[in-house]
């Protein structure tokens, strides 16, 4: 019978020379044998003891340092030594008796002034006077030349209340001084404004409001609100295009640039920039203001069904553009012109109480309905009626 030997490694042996079974190989050597029940608790017991010593080992390193012990109080109830009886103190001498205690000698109680208490007026002494704080610098007045406020709003540099705080802050130099309230200026001189006063100007805000029909646009009168109770965040605009942010400081000074009666609607200016109302209303304004007028012809009977533009001659149309009085006083050139049947465009450059519609009246028409669309460049637009926005930093007017 034939044998096959097989050559390569032996085979691993299954039994230690004691005859004992070894386990298999694994890997490279051969794994350890699991231990038993009880001798994983027992590992496991010990490694819990020494983690409690450690612990402990830990507090007491930790700990604060324990207070001595007090030593025990000596028993009271022993064998004390008589003692003897202790002297009493001499009795203090007669208040004649006693030295007179060295101080200087005080004068008589009629030289010195009364005690006055600063903190309540009653108990002020007779002939007080409480200190006077010093007034701001104020120049005298004199009748030489002009107040240093009104050249300033002459040249258009501010207008005069802002002049007047401008001075007081001591923003303003003529000369290369620094001016004072009051100040006035002979002939030629040089004004000088500190850059903090433009930074000042520049932070103030111009509200631009489409007025409803009902609202006054200066202070309140006969129960009507004035229109800037309508300058709320809920009425902004959404389209506005100035990107100006609001700030509870836009709401102080804000004062109307011009009027719009009661019953009228349109573009009404709202301003805290003095420059911009000098140029709106001042008396030399040149800036024009554009109203769309509904008119009616009252004059005297004509056909039913007679548009007003076929009512009013030309020649009096002509008299609306140039040549009526108004309280004694000729008006300035006006653009009036026809827009359709029964409405007119009016162009002014001035602003007298409610002249549109006196003009019309002079005239033989009845004023039913006007809205201003326009003041100098700024149209009203799209902007929705009783809604505001901020005249923004590139526009002018």
């Amino acid at each position: 019978m034939a044998t096959i030997t097989l050559k390569g490694k032996p085979a691993a042996k299954t039994r230690s020379a004691d005859g004992e079974k070894r386990a298999p190989l694994r890997g490279k050597g051969v794994s350890k044998p699991r231990p038993t029940l009880a001798k994983a608790q027992a590992e496991r017991a010990e490694r819990e003891e020494q983690f409690q010593k450690a612990q402990q080992q830990r507090q007491q390193r930790d700990a604060p340092p324990a207070r001595a012990e007090r030593p025990a109080r000596p028993n009271t109830t022993a064998f004390k030594p008589e003692r003897p009886p202790a002297a009493r103190p001499e009795a203090p001498a007669p208040r004649a008796e006693r030295s007179p205690r060295s101080r200087p000698e005080a004068g008589p109680r009629e030289d010195r002034p009364p005690r006055v208490d600063q903190r309540r007026v009653a108990h002020r002494g007779p002939g007080f006077e409480p200190p006077q704080r010093p007034a701001p610098a104020r120049a005298a007045d004199s009748e030489d030349g002009d107040r240093l406020s009104k050249r300033m709003s002459e040249l258009k540099l501010a207008s005069r209340r802002e002049a007047d705080e401008w001075i007081a802050a001591g923003w303003v130099r003529v000369n290369g001084k620094v001016a004072v309230l009051g100040q006035r200026v002979v002939g030629e001189v040089q004004i000088d404004i500190d850059p903090a006063a433009r930074q000042a100007q520049a932070q103030l805000v111009t509200v631009l409001l489409h007025k409803p029909i009902g609202y006054v646009s200066g202070q309140a009168e006969d129960g009507y609100e004035p229109a800037v109770v309508l300058f709320q965040p809920e009425n902004r605009w959404k389209d506005d295009p100035s990107g100006i942010k609001p700030h509870p400081n836009h709401h102080r000074h804000l004062a109307p640039a011009g009027r719009l009666d009661i019953d009228s609607t349109g573009l009404l200016v709202l301003t805290q920039d003095g420059r911009i109302a000098k140029a709106l209303i001042g008396d030399d304004s040149d800036i024009e203001k554009e109203y769309l007028v509904r008119v009616e012809f009252v004059a005297h009977p004509v056909p039913e069904g007679t548009l007003p533009n076929a009512a009013l001659t030309p020649d009096k149309l002509a008299l609306l553009n140039h040549g009526l009085e108004l309280d004694g006083e000729p008006l300035k050139p006006a653009k009036v012109s026809w827009q359709n049947e029964q409405q007119l465009r009016f162009v002014l450059r001035e602003g007298k109480k409610r002249q549109i519609r006196r003009m019309c009246e002079l005239v033989g028409l009845k004023v039913v309905g006007l809205k201003r669309v326009r003041i100098g460049r700024i149209p009203l637009g799209h902007l929705p009626v009783g809604q505001w926005r901020y005249l923004a930093p590139w526009e002018r007017f």
